[in-house]
């Protein structure tokens, strides 16, 4: 279990981590989203005893990462945006190395560095210099030296960053077989790649939690859906404007205008029936339907909807109760 309490970071006037809150589960994969100087990294930083905070507490298996630092980085391996390799060593020589560096028992090292380099699929590169290796495989080394001693929290700072689309797809299946065993923190500017792999985001905007949640309670607390409509006809504007006007509908959006066909999203009011509706305006204005589904909203866009109302400052935190004290990230 890992506790975050109304953590707070400053760097002179300015306020990096303003007062946040949350609880993580054993077992999950979680991600971290957020612009640029959002906060995720400090927050992440603080968590794994890389950094103080101001104030506020950090609590991992009942222990304070702020009180007994040294105890509670026992629990936690952490792959930063860099990885912390030498390049003159062999990814072998490098996890004897980590291991001594985590105090593993000497009886136990080279059970542990097996494991590591098993589970991280490095066997075949084990005696050659990392300075040789690919980002790819330089990156499974990283991902190696955070499961030495097999820690129950990995906190991996945007850990597919610059890798091809295989090595992703590599980088991310192998976070998922670390959530069989390990809690996951993971932070990404991929939101594809978030929205694949993780159980539970939380998205941070100006250092401030403004959302904690599943994809799909993300969504509710939007409180809209959409609809794909594509309609055989020349006349785009015509068909926007009819839509428009069908009550329960938000906004029409023209995404496709090519060949006589057009291509509509329907952003929905929360709670809206509009599939009859929009049926019968398109029959009676002569404009055939070749497609009418509802779509599920993408993560970017609920990234989107959720940081344009949190600079409004009018939206909640979902599952936080502000009552409770603490702001968040």
């Amino acid at each position: 279990m890992i506790e975050v309490r109304n953590l707070v970071k400053r760097y002179g006037e300015t306020l990096a981590v303003d007062d946040i809150s949350f609880t993580l589960e054993p077992g999950k994969i979680y991600g971290f989203l957020g612009p640029n100087g959002a906060g995720k990294s400090t927050t992440m930083n603080i968590m794994t005893g890389y950094l103080g905070a101001s104030s506020g507490d950090v609590i991992i298996n009942g222990y304070n990462i702020l009180d007994d630092p040294e105890k509670v980085k026992q629990y936690i391996g952490y792959l930063p945006e860099l990885p912390p390799l030498y390049m003159e060593m062999t990814p072998e020589e490098y996890l004897q190395f980590v291991a001594r560096l985590k105090k593993i028992p000497k009886e136990k090292q080279s059970e542990e560095i097996e494991l590591a380099i098993e589970r991280t699929h490095i066997d075949e590169v084990r005696n050659k210099l990392i300075s040789n290796l690919s980002k790819g495989y330089r990156q499974r080394v990283g991902l190696a030296q955070a499961i030495m001693g097999m820690p129950e929290v990995m906190i991996l700072d945007e850990p597919t960053v610059g890798l091809d689309p295989k090595q992703i797809i590599e980088i991310r299946d192998l976070i998922k077989s670390l959530a069989q065993e390990h809690t996951v923190i993971l932070s990404s500017h991929v939101l594809a790649e978030v929205q694949a792999i993780c159980d539970h985001i939380l998205i941070i905007y100006n250092g401030k939690l403004i959302a904690s949640g599943t994809p799909e309670e993300l969504e509710e607390l939007i409180g809209a859906s959409s609809m794909e409509v594509v309609l055989k006809t020349n006349s785009s504007e015509s068909a926007r404007r009819i839509l428009e006007g069908i009550e329960g509908i938000s906004s029409v959006t023209v995404t496709r205008f090519e060949d006589g066909v057009t291509s509509l999203l329907l952003k929905l009011n929360k709670g809206a029936d509009v599939q009859e509706a929009v049926f019968n305006a398109c029959v009676q204005a002569g404009f055939p339907i070749l497609t009418l589904k509802s779509t599920e909203m993408s993560l970017e866009n609920i990234f989107l909807e959720l940081t344009e109302a949190a600079a409004e400052d009018n939206i909640p935190v979902a599952g936080y109760n502000y009552d409770e004290g603490g702001s968040d990230e």
